[in-house]
């Protein structure tokens, strides 16, 4: 079995839903159109493999499904705190203004007077907008230093994929 190299962790197993075998996963996104989408997922419990998913739903924030092979609740209730991962060549296609979280993450970002900003290290989630984690260097001296910059048009002013880089309108001093 060959674990492909672009596995994306998108949640966990948070339990068993009903007595037929479904699980209810807990996603690490709003969005769970990749484990809707994906019809092979990856569980590292009790070891790193491959499972086939037969239905999935959404279910009051959470994803309920079907595993092929997971029989009963007592055969979902073992893969309780198993994390799933999916290829990131089976997540949905995007437009061209879209992106995917984890795109984002070791772009270079820069602002509109040429300043390095640093590299987004994570994204966050406040309620209200998405938040970049910009790890990079402190202006004056060596310390590591970390900003977050809101996700939204008014900071964010483009996004280049193939220079690897973000532009926003955002001071080293913020």
């Amino acid at each position: 079995m060959k674990i492909p190299d672009d596995l994306v962790l998108v949640g966990y197993i948070a339990g068993a839903y009903g007595l037929q075998g479904w699980v209810r996963i807990r996603p690490y996104s709003a969005d769970a159109d990749a484990l809707l989408h994906a019809k092979t997922w990856w569980l590292d419990k009790p070891a790193m493999r491959d499972v086939e998913r037969m239905q999935a739903k959404e279910h009051s924030g959470d994803v309920v499904a079907q595993l092929l092979g997971v029989a009963d609740r007592d055969a979902a209730e073992a893969l309780k705190g198993a994390t799933v991962q999916i290829a990131r060549s089976h997540f949905p296609a995007l437009s061209d203004n879209e992106f995917y979280w984890i795109d984002l993450i070791g772009l270079t970002v820069e602002n509109l007077q040429g300043e390095q900003l640093g590299t987004v290290v994570d994204m966050m989630d406040n309620g209200a907008h998405p938040i970049l984690r910009v790890a990079g260097m402190s202006a004056g001296d060596d310390k590591a230093q970390e900003m977050l910059i809101p996700f939204v048009d008014q900071f964010v002013i483009g996004i280049d994929r193939e220079a690897k880089k973000i532009s926003v309108d955002w001071g080293l001093d913020y």
